[in-house]
């Protein structure tokens, strides 16, 4: 008989597997592209083999197996069918880059294991460039571009946390000024001030942050560029020492950098991304949508707790503000689910909580101010 953690374990890798499987079925269904739509179904097939390894042992437990699809698995499918396949593949590469190893070290599973990795460079591939046959070369050169965060064009994760933070920071002043006390019409506008400050705020700091990293970025570049052309040698030497920092031999590692040095664009391209840790096609995205995107999020997640005060008033509106506050909390903990590994009943309590004990404190402050100024 298996411990209590080693059927909970069970129980969590049959429910992963599932759910990644209802998945890439959702994402060969959607896909059109005849070649990447068997890929996916290979994919699903081969996580519902894994799931019903999962299956099998906790049966042979006498242990319940976990059925119907998970609030995480029909939020993906849906996101899949709206906005299509690339925009939850650098979320779907995360999560399998993240998962590789969590069937090493163990005979039983050393298939399954050789599966995992397979499945997490094939899905970095297609969130790559879509195409699931990339050379392994280009697997390196793009490896980091879909786990670096915000700035890597990950929009899911963008969109979410862009909305939290218009949500939680104008729920919080809302709270405070109402805990001074104020009319409705100060309180409305005190919300949509807030709005327009935060959103303009958000959208100038996106903007100078991506511009920031550009200019740095190319600036490096150009300075990698101009040491190319003027000490070769001391640039070839360092390719050398880079690919043997990788691994490779002394004659190898000079074999592969005199080879690259041949064609002066390909070792500048090789220098950027190895040396400085840059992808000379990305640099940052461009400030400007990066500003807009920023600003209407911003925007979106706002409005949730001013709406109230554009019909109702008092203790009403504030009850409805904070109504529709926890609703839109709770949708933006299921959202991060999707990229934090956690449940999406934890994930929603979570920001619940968090949210909450934000907008108490914030209202606990405003009402001893508006006391102590009244």
């Amino acid at each position: 008989m298996a411990s209590k953690n080693e059927l909970r374990r069970y129980r969590a890798n049959f429910v992963d597997e599932i759910h990644s499987a209802a998945l890439y079925e959702t994402l060969s269904r959607v896909e059109t592209d005849k070649k990447i739509k068997q890929v996916y179904s290979e994919l699903a097939a081969s996580e519902r083999q894994h799931a019903q390894v999962w299956a099998d042992k906790l049966k042979a437990n006498q242990q319940r197996v976990p059925a119907g699809a998970s609030i995480k698995t029909a939020l993906m499918k849906g996101l899949v069918h709206v906005f299509g396949p690339r925009f939850v593949l650098p979320s779907l590469a995360a999560a399998e880059f993240a998962d590789r190893n969590k069937y090493s070290g163990s005979p039983d599973t050393a298939k399954m294991s050789e599966d995992e990795h397979h499945h997490a460079s094939i899905v970095q591939s297609l969130a790559n460039d879509g195409k699931p046959g990339a050379t392994k070369g280009s697997e390196i050169a793009g490896a980091e571009s879909w786990h670096r965060g915000v700035s890597s064009g990950n929009d899911l994760r963008a969109a979410v946390l862009g909305a939290n933070d218009g949500l939680v920071s104008n729920f919080c002043l809302i709270m405070g000024v109402a805990g001074a006390g104020t009319g409705n019409k100060a309180i409305l506008l005190t919300a949509l001030a807030g709005i327009i400050a935060g959103a303009c705020s958000m959208a100038l700091g996106e903007w100078l942050s991506v511009t920031n990293a550009r200019e740095l970025a190319k600036t490096q570049i150009a300075k990698e560029a101009d040491e190319l052309e003027h000490t070769p040698e001391a640039e070839e030497h360092e390719l050398r020492l880079i690919y043997r920092a990788k691994g490779l031999d002394g004659a190898e590692a000079s074999r592969v950098a005199s080879q690259i040095m041949r064609d002066k664009d390909k070792a500048l391209d090789a220098l950027t991304r190895e040396e400085l840790g840059l992808d000379p096609a990305e640099l940052g995205g461009n400030p400007w949508s990066a500003a807009a995107v920023s600003f209407c999020l911003f925007s979106a997640g706002a409005l949730f707790p001013a709406v109230s005060f554009l019909w109702s008033s008092g203790k009403s509106a504030i009850i409805q503000c904070i109504v529709l506050s926890v609703l839109a909390l709770a949708a933006i903990g299921i959202f991060t689910s999707l990229f934090n590994g956690r449940s999406a009943m934890f994930s929603a309590a979570r920001q619940i909580v968090i949210g909450l004990v934000a907008a108490a404190f914030t209202y606990g402050v405003g009402h001893l101010l508006g006391v102590s100024v009244s």
